[in-house]
């Protein structure tokens, strides 16, 4: 027999979730209680003020490091959410989708059209990997020299690396087809990089799938849609918004996101939070609010809180 979800917040220690806890899910969440999810606390702040108020331990996968500073738990998401990113744009491109009537690939004597992918990182890495696939015209924008370098040591030619402070954003995004926006700051709110005014730019028909709706998106003009009504338009420009796209696969994403936290959960519930995160400082990144604090600083910074540090919080 199922349990009512009531139920299980009251029983429950630990409570695991993909996504973060929903409004009514909020208000069961008890003093003391884990709360390990994916949260994008700067993107929510009736969220954010209803977890300290719960003075729980919410401990986001978003923000969980690795050695190499890299976001492990964030990852199989991205790399879902990447590829599917292409899938769902040369969807939309699609005429009765309202789309420009292009295949992404071409055919036999038709030029493929051009994804501008903003953002190299494990999202725009998985874009690139579909894009290229389709033989599409790929660029990728990132910041980074030596990101774009190691992307173009995969592509090779495949893509057209472009460094964003050395470009004409502008032009590049009129030039594209599909735009994919992959920017990520880390547990901080995403950057607005595709203005109103560039919108005017684009041609009619081209797609925007701004994969950073979850951080609040990158482009100005988005706003969150679900599976059921994906998509809307605005100056001609088709918008796919979807926040949480794994979660259209949910088989595949399944097993990709219990592959990578499993370890982590293991530790919470055979040590406790307290030594859990104690012993490894990358586990202890993930702690973004606690018993009333925000111990993540991107959070506390975005909407005014005080910053306390994880390593103060669960003395």
């Amino acid at each position: 027999m199922f349990k009512k979800a009531e139920d299980i917040f009251n029983d429950a220690e630990i409570i695991v979730k993909v996504k973060e806890p929903l409004s009514n899910e909020v208000k069961m969440i008890r003093e003391n209680q884990i709360v390990f999810t994916y949260l994008h606390l700067a993107a929510a702040k009736e969220l954010t003020q209803g977890l300290i108020n719960s003075k729980s331990i919410c401990i986001a996968y978003e923000t969980v490091t690795d050695k190499n500073g890299r976001l492990p738990l964030l990852a199989p998401m991205s790399a879902v959410a990447g590829r599917m990113s292409v899938q769902a744009g040369a969807h939309c491109l699609e005429k009765n989708q309202k789309g420009r009537g292009l295949l992404l690939g071409g055919a036999p004597g038709v030029e493929g059209g051009t994804v501008v992918i903003l953002g190299g990182g494990v999202v725009g890495e998985n874009a690139a990997i579909i894009a290229t696939g389709l033989r599409a015209k790929v660029h990728v924008v990132d910041k980074s020299e030596a990101r774009l370098k190691q992307l173009s040591e995969i592509f090779g030619d495949k893509i057209i690396p472009q460094q964003s402070d050395k470009i004409d954003l502008k032009k590049l995004v009129a030039e594209a087809d599909l735009l994919v926006g992959g920017v990520l700051i880390p547990g901080a709110e995403a950057p607005k990089l595709v203005t109103k005014d560039m919108l005017k730019l684009m041609k009619r028909g081209s797609v925007i799938v701004d994969v950073a709706i979850d951080q609040g998106g990158c482009v100005e003009t988005s706003k969150p849609t679900t599976h059921a009504e994906p998509t809307y338009i605005v100056d001609d420009v088709v918008h796919y918004c979807v926040a949480n796209m794994p979660g259209g696969v949910p088989r595949t994403s399944t097993i990709a996101l219990n592959k990578a936290t499993l370890p982590f959960l293991n530790k919470l519930a055979s040590n406790g939070y307290q030594k859990a995160l104690k012993d490894d400082n990358n586990f202890l990144e993930g702690l973004n609010v606690c018993k009333g604090n925000v111990t993540y600083k991107a959070v506390a910074d975005v909407f005014g809180h005080s910053f306390v540090s994880p390593s103060e919080a669960i003395k």
